[in-house]
């Protein structure tokens, strides 16, 4: 029986290594010895910040499971079409506006992030959390022509987004030799600073009542989070980097352009297993597609016909690009589970606020892949008595990736009637 390779394997020759790409006989090095135990899944978000013209996206109402209508916002992915989910009908409860946003993959407003266990963290947050070390990446927050709101660490910090020349280089370049010993003296200094502040601490906390232990335990538990993750990165400083034959991307070639670059990049930090947790948030360029006008002016659309065209034809190029992305992750055999990279990431399609006009209910959500049954309409009841909160999608989610949680945010259970295929 040949010897595997490893999974990291480099070509080695005078004073250059070269990664090898993911290949069949990389099956039982690590990733492959982790997957049996655990199917080994990706997490992708695709947002932006004003909701959609929700007459185009959402089914009739009456249209439930599998036999509905594909609204005209949809049709670009009407190729794909058993292989996505919307819901009707979920949403976070929150009547707020743009300060809806930042809620989308917790379900937990800011501002009451202290009421909650794990405070206002997000979704992808949370999978970076679980995967840790596994891949170079443990998230990656990204943004095209519009900043990022939706990726929040457990202590409450805003995730910093990086743009699509941001991407490739994190990705393929590697660092110059003063740059790595620059990162590796940061790391050290890091944690030497968190040797201190746990030392001086424990002293601290003897001086402290109940309630401000209490407090004091929090902060004590995210710097804690913070010398797991900085030894986290300190393997990953000697590693070489994938090498790929795409050429950097030049920003500001148009919002089509831009789009469908960074989703090719997004599927090949897939592909090479550079992360596992990305969240992406687009916007517009005004002049793009023969607009003139900004996204948030169009979102404000009062059923103006003007306004209204514009919002379809960004968002439906939105949808283009969402389907260009299941066709690249369809394209590639997953050789650590077996079938395709789609097969086992999910991708939600969804938005913080509903619609430009500042509504938060009924949040435009679709979820495509991840190993989960799809095909259908799911609608939920629109009563406020009885609705079912859209932190239950983002468990199932969780709970599909391997993460064994049973509440995640506001959650009240898994989402009922989202099943998963195996």
């Amino acid at each position: 029986m040949r010897k595997p390779l490893k999974r990291r394997s480099f070509l080695k020759g005078s004073g250059v290594a070269i990664a090898i790409p993911m290949l069949e006989a990389m099956k039982v090095d690590s990733a492959a010895t982790e997957s049996k135990a655990r199917k080994i899944k990706r997490f992708v978000c695709l947002s932006n910040n004003y909701g959609i013209y929700r007459k185009s996206f959402f089914p009739n109402q009456d249209q439930i499971g599998v036999h509905y209508d594909l609204p005209e916002t949809l049709t670009p992915l009407r190729k794909h079409r058993k292989d996505f989910t919307v819901f009707s009908n979920l949403d976070h409860g929150n009547t707020i506006g743009h300060q809806g946003v930042p809620v989308l993959l917790s379900g937990v407003r800011p501002h009451l992030a202290t009421d909650y266990p794990e405070g206002n963290i997000s979704l992808d947050q949370k999978i970076a959390e679980f995967e840790g070390a596994n891949t170079r990446f443990a998230s990656m927050t990204v943004k095209v022509n519009e900043a990022n709101f939706i990726s929040f660490t457990r202590t409450g910090v805003q995730v910093p987004a990086i743009d699509l020349r941001g991407m490739y280089r994190s990705l393929f370049l590697a660092e110059a030799p003063d740059q790595k010993a620059s990162a590796a003296e940061k790391l050290k200094r890091q944690t030497s600073i968190l040797d201190v502040v746990l030392e001086k601490a424990k002293k601290v906390n003897e001086e402290l009542g109940v309630r401000d232990q209490r407090k004091f335990a929090e902060y004590l538990e995210a710097v804690r989070s913070l010398e797991k993750k900085i030894e986290q990165q300190q393997p990953w400083l000697d590693r070489p980097k994938p090498q790929t034959d795409t050429p950097e991307p030049q920003p500001g070639q148009g919002t089509e352009k831009d789009l469908k670059a960074m989703v090719e990049l997004i599927a090949l930090a897939i592909q090479t297993d550079s992360t596992r947790a990305i969240t992406l948030s687009s916007g517009f360029i005004n002049g793009d597609f023969g607009l003139s006008g900004g996204y948030h002016g169009f979102s404000h659309h009062g059923e103006r016909p003007d306004h209204v065209a514009a919002l379809k034809k960004i968002e439906n190029n939105k949808m283009r690009q969402m389907s260009h992305l299941i066709d690249l992750l369809k394209s590639q055999e997953d050789v650590i589970n077996g079938g395709t990279l789609f097969d086992h990431t999910s991708i939600l399609f969804g938005c913080g606020m509903a619609t430009g006009p500042h509504s938060t209910k009924n949040l435009p959500l679709l979820l495509a892949g991840g190993g989960f049954k799809h095909g259908e309409h799911k609608v939920y009841p629109a009563k406020d008595s009885n609705r079912t909160p859209a932190a239950n999608l983002l468990l199932s989610i969780l709970q599909n990736h391997g993460v064994e949680i049973d509440r995640f945010g506001t959650s009240s259970s898994s989402l009922t009637g989202l099943e998963t295929s195996a």
